[in-house]
């Protein structure tokens, strides 16, 4: 068993006359970042899911509750394919207690996606900028991420654009992942004439003057801003 998961590892090929061949490359990793359905979160929280995007982008603490373990992992499966461009699924903590080792291990990290079972969570909100009552069909921010997750027109088009491409019914979830994916690029796009490489390893840091001379509406300048800090692009 040991060499053929050390021949999977190195060669990418598993061979044997009980078995047959294994191929790595048959097995997409894509496919399985897609197991779970975006167009049904959106069909359950509608333009509220531009929260669950902002808070992804934005790389805050996100606490799911159903008391089903099963909804649990199913949506907290799905959260990150909001920020495709990423490719990050190691957010995720899809069955936490309240322990006081699991709460500790969470806490570590600087954002994350945690799923509970237990509703006594609502009542820590040292542990989430964003809750979400899944039982309840409810999306709550917590009262010091506000700031930070300020809405306006940008959010309210961003949005739009979620809901308008999960309801077309000839778009299968890798669609509509995709369209997420391409305004998310563009966002990017936005921020990138207000960066500057500062040393010799590329670094980009955001020109925060640069930023508010554009005059962009509050709400957008403090999204962009802290995206920025979010992708470690303010100057230390």
């Amino acid at each position: 068993m040991m060499e053929s998961y050390i021949a999977v590892l190195t060669k990418g090929i598993c061979q044997s006359e009980e078995n047959g061949s294994f191929l790595s490359k048959d097995f997409d990793v894509r496919k399985a970042y897609l197991a779970g359905s975006i167009k049904d979160i959106v069909s359950q929280f509608g333009m509220e899911t531009v929260i669950l995007h902002m808070a992804l982008m934005l790389k805050k603490r996100v606490v799911i509750y159903h008391p089903k373990i099963e909804a649990v992992q199913e949506f907290t499966r799905t959260l990150p394919a909001l920020v495709w461009h990423r490719q990050d699924w190691s957010i995720l903590h899809s069955y936490v207690h309240l322990s006081t080792d699991e709460l500790e291990a969470l806490q570590t990290c600087t954002g994350y996606v945690a799923g509970f079972v237990d509703l006594e969570v609502s009542n820590r909100p040292d542990l989430y900028d964003v809750f979400v009552n899944l039982a309840e069909s409810e999306i709550t921010i917590a009262p010091l991420a506000k700031e930070s997750m300020t809405m306006g027109k940008l959010h309210k088009e961003i949005g739009q654009l979620i809901v308008q491409s999960a309801e077309d019914p000839n778009k299968s979830d890798s669609q509509v992942i995709q369209d997420i994916a391409l305004k998310t690029k563009e966002i990017f796009t936005n921020l990138a004439p207000f960066s500057e490489v500062v040393d010799d390893g590329g670094k980009r840091v955001l020109n925060f003057e640069a930023l508010k001379q554009k005059r962009f509406p509050p709400a957008t300048e403090n999204f962009l801003y802290h995206l920025a800090a979010a992708e470690q692009m303010l100057k230390i």
